[in-house]
């Protein structure tokens, strides 16, 4: 995974001299390595990977088409990048005005002494279009997943706290393979389950809830999400008609994902469901968000999502209906935009399992 020569060539098309990553996961973006701290620094003919002591070794081995660097507490990232502009006359100089905070902006033009211009769009846009070995991490992120689903499907019972159920879902994950998590899982049960992002608490699970279970993991530094939905025990009628409904909600949204559709438009192919079965005030989020990663991306499948989904992308289609008090339902699969249409990447079962 290096994406230099990609970014190179979009720095071309802008007319930018030098670009400046140091937001972490930009930064494995470009050269393929991810490290705790550091900076990559590209020009149209040539880039610069920047580490420490602990990572330059294996940095060396594994980052291509960049001079991999290192840095110390006397010579530090941005003395080298400093340099190497001086050294190149280069006075310009694009960075990450979404990553950096005003008093690091600051901090780092006054180090540089080049003006520095907002460019953490080149990186952004890229992004959206994912090549196939994007996908197939993502794709084995969610092959985890779903084999830690399968686990806790069984695990479940009365008795058990939401607590323990995102505790062995993480640990199922990360004894699957995972390098880490996606985001912080969300378990809740019964009432609790009517809240979108609710955190994992210390409430019993009983026979007759719904539980929600939104979470996802890392291959490679990139991210899977998926949510679902079961009861425990016999779901009441208007629970079973909830269901339904978001099911069926999610599988036309599904349907409407393909190349060049307007975020808005995806979303409402899913939205209409809810609202015609009379659910539509209880549907308060977005029908879905790409997926990369950063497990928020552009573009997004929103009310006011104007822009098309290119041909690459890797967005959610995950809507809900929550009940205040009552209980919620959420079903989320993440769908890969082709040039043809576009694919489900998630397997995992979608109609109501009760256990």
């Amino acid at each position: 995974m290096n994406n230099i020569a990609k970014i190179q060539k979009k720095m071309q098309q802008e007319g930018l001299p030098a670009l400046l990553l140091t937001d972490p996961l930009d930064r494995l973006y470009a050269g393929g390595f991810e490290t705790s701290d550091g900076a990559v620094l590209i020009t149209p003919e040539k880039a610069w990977f920047i580490t420490d002591s602990r990572y330059i070794e294996a940095a060396r081995e594994k980052v291509e088409n960049a001079e991999v660097l290192l840095c110390t507490a006397d010579n530090r990232d941005m003395d080298i990048v400093k340099k190497l502009l001086a050294d190149a006359k280069i006075g310009k100089c694009g960075a990450q005005d979404e990553s950096l905070s005003y008093s690091e902006w600051q901090r780092t033009a006054a180090k540089l002494g080049v003006e520095m211009v907002p460019a953490q769009d080149v990186t952004i846009s890229l992004r959206e279009v994912k090549e196939r070995y994007e996908v197939d991490s993502i794709v084995a992120a969610q092959r985890i997943a779903e084999k830690a689903l399968d686990y806790v499907l069984g695990f479940i019972q009365p008795g058990l706290i939401e607590k323990d159920v995102s505790a062995e879902l993480e640990y199922r994950m990360t004894k699957g393979g995972a390098e880490g998590l996606a985001f912080e899982t969300i378990c809740v049960a019964g009432a609790n389950s009517s809240r979108p992002h609710g955190v994992p608490g210390g409430y019993k699970l009983q026979k007759g809830d719904f539980i929600t279970m939104d979470f996802g993991c890392k291959v490679s530094g990139y991210c899977s999400d998926m949510t679902r939905t079961v009861a425990l025990g016999q779901p009441s009628d208007e629970m079973k008609k909830v269901y339904d409904v978001v099911l069926r909600a999610q599988l036309a949204g599904c349907e409407a994902a393909r190349p060049g559709v307007i975020g808005r438009d995806m979303d409402r192919a899913a939205r209409d469901v809810i609202d015609g079965a009379g659910y539509g005030e209880f549907f308060g989020h977005s029908l879905g968000h790409s997926v990369g990663l950063y497990i928020h991306e552009g573009p997004n499948a929103s009310p006011k999502g104007d822009r098309p989904l290119p041909a690459g992308t890797v967005v959610t289609c995950e809507p809900g209906v929550y009940l205040p008090g009552k209980f919620g339902v959420r079903i989320e699969d993440m769908i890969y935009i082709t040039e043809k249409g576009s694919e489900n990447l998630t397997k995992a079962e979608k109609k109501l399992i009760i256990l």
